[in-house]
């Protein structure tokens, strides 16, 4: 009887858990066995394995073969456990070997990931950067796909070996022919948002007020809702958001480039740049799309926008159970799923940009064209979207239709005078938010409770502002707070100390699209 111990790493949420892969040879008539609460894709590795042995000129032992994926607990899915099965039965029979070799790492300092296919290469496999992560901090070395090394490239300082096939793993672990240990520069930067091929607002006509809200928003992380007949330019103006932005900062990078290793498919992220998501889900998309889950507890559309912008066009077209599963994120900035599956915590700190027309038809309150609506079609359309929603959402602008005179001043403009406002109101932005960094530690979107009446102090002719507009739009206590907040940004976008009565005025005339409707439903 022989046994052998190989270390692996499962996946669970964003985190991947040590895994102990032992593999028993015993006398009997022939059989593979895996046990540990392995999914169908892990049993299905008996047949990989098998094939990949053989074809890469090794034995497949003949004799009981059990394979036991411990902890005996923690479900185990995927092919990323083929690499180690596969190492443990050639251990465990004799055929490679590892220890007392001075020119070969040692077992217990590696860790072995990725999927077999029949001719022995070795394939990629989804979480091979929150792996890689994992067995940095516990000071091991990691040996996986050679087409996951790029996604690696956000963490330099991990040690890491990229195999194309299961000989050239056996020669690595045997000191026979070493493979290279990968070399990590960093990530790419992200171009610039002032570079002269980039989107900016002044690529809009018009639309003075909706640009201003963009610019709060991005100051200050608030929601935005816009609502504007077809064409006005609501789409466009989502979608600058994220070059309004700065860049993120390392640790974000790899919270990005983690929830990506995990949710798409294996080295997608070695296209992608170090740069903010967006993401822009139809309005079929399903509450299990929007939010995430499946039998693998997979993260969603919140988790793939965290730490940049979800877009939601259309937005009482969406499903009413999938808008108020937005709720609870939109708070706390996290999503737990329970599924039969299992388990997972995820992050859903998004940025929420929605749009939506006015009206069913989409002309409501347009001078140029005429709605046909009935009153009680644009209430039974508005009403889609329940208080409690509204109410989380910061920022909520009303946009008209671009007039004859905002397409005339908007071709006078020449392409250089155009880049200089996007610079300008980039300082902004990054200099309000270096400011509500130094003071609280966090965006004011975040500020809640005590946090916020310690820094969002009010002058005395804006605190009386202030309880005169919630008398007379009756708004939620929820609601005040987010009012406070906005006009705490607008007070950092003019480096103020106290927020003032121009701020909140501003505040709430930037909070009045379909207040009357939010108000009677709160």
């Amino acid at each position: 009887m022989a046994v052998s111990r190989v270390a692996c790493r499962a996946q669970e949420g964003l985190t991947a858990p040590a895994v102990e892969v032992e593999v028993h040879l015993g006398a009997g008539l022939p059989s593979f066995t895996i046990v540990g609460l392995p999914a169908t894709e892990v049993k299905e590795s008996k047949e990989r394995v098998r094939a990949a042995l053989v074809n890469s000129g090794y034995e497949f032992p003949a004799g009981r073969i059990t394979v036991n994926l411990a902890p005996a607990d923690l479900p185990k899915d995927g092919g990323r456990f083929d690499l180690a099965i596969a190492i443990g039965i050639l251990l465990a029979s004799g055929q490679l070997s590892i220890d007392g070799d001075r020119h070969a790492p040692r077992a217990e300092i590696l860790e072995l990931l990725g999927e077999l296919g029949l001719d022995g290469e070795v394939r990629a496999v989804r979480g091979a950067l929150p792996a890689a992560v994992a067995a940095h901090a516990a000071g091991r070395a990691l040996i996986l796909p050679a087409a996951n090394l790029d996604d690696l490239r956000f963490m330099p300082e991990v040690c890491a070996y990229g195999a194309r096939s299961l000989r050239e793993v056996c020669g690595h672990l045997t000191g026979v022919e070493k493979i290279s240990a990968a070399q990590f520069s960093g990530p790419a930067p992200r171009a610039a948002a002032t570079d002269e091929h980039s989107p900016t607002l002044e690529d809009l006509c018009g639309q003075a007020e909706a640009k201003r809200a963009l610019e709060v928003a991005a100051a200050g992380g608030h929601g935005l809702l816009l609502v504007g007949p077809p064409g006005c330019g609501k789409s466009m103006l989502a979608q600058r958001l994220p070059g309004l932005l700065p860049p993120l900062h390392a640790d974000e990078a790899l919270e990005v480039a983690m929830i990506a290793s995990v949710a798409l498919r294996p080295g997608a992220i070695a296209a992608t740049q170090i740069e903010r998501p967006f993401r822009a889900p139809h309005h079929t998309a399903s509450a299990g799309a929007i939010i995430g889950g499946g039998p693998r507890s997979l993260p969603g559309e919140i988790t793939l926008a965290h730490r940049g912008v979800l877009f939601l066009d259309e937005l009482p077209e969406f499903e009413r159970r999938v808008l108020e599963a937005l709720r609870e994120p939109l708070e706390s900035g996290t999503v737990s799923l329970a599924r039969v599956g299992g388990r997972a915590e995820y992050p859903a700190g998004f940025q929420l940009i929605a749009a939506m027309n006015p009206c069913p038809c989409g002309h409501a309150g347009d001078a140029t064209r005429r709605c046909r609506c009935k009153s009680v079609e644009v209430e039974r359309y508005r009403r889609r979207l329940s208080g409690p929603l509204l109410d989380r959402i910061d920022l909520r602008v009303a946009l008209a239709a671009v007039s004859d005179a905002d397409l005339a001043a908007h071709r006078a403009r020449t392409s250089q005078a155009d880049r200089q406002p996007q610079q300008t109101r980039c300082a902004r932005i990054v200099a309000a938010r270096e400011r509500q960094w130094r003071r609280q530690g966090c965006l004011n979107a975040t500020l809640d409770g005590a946090a916020l009446e310690q820094h969002a102090s009010l002058e005395p002719s804006a605190q009386q502002l202030l309880l005169r507009a919630r008398a007379l739009r009756g708004l939620s206590m929820r609601g005040l707070q987010r009012c406070l907040r906005v006009a705490r940004t607008l007070a950092d976008l003019e480096a103020k100390n106290a927020i003032g009565d121009v701020n909140v005025a501003e505040s709430l005339r930037l909070r009045s699209a379909l207040d009357e409707d939010a108000s009677d439903r709160a």
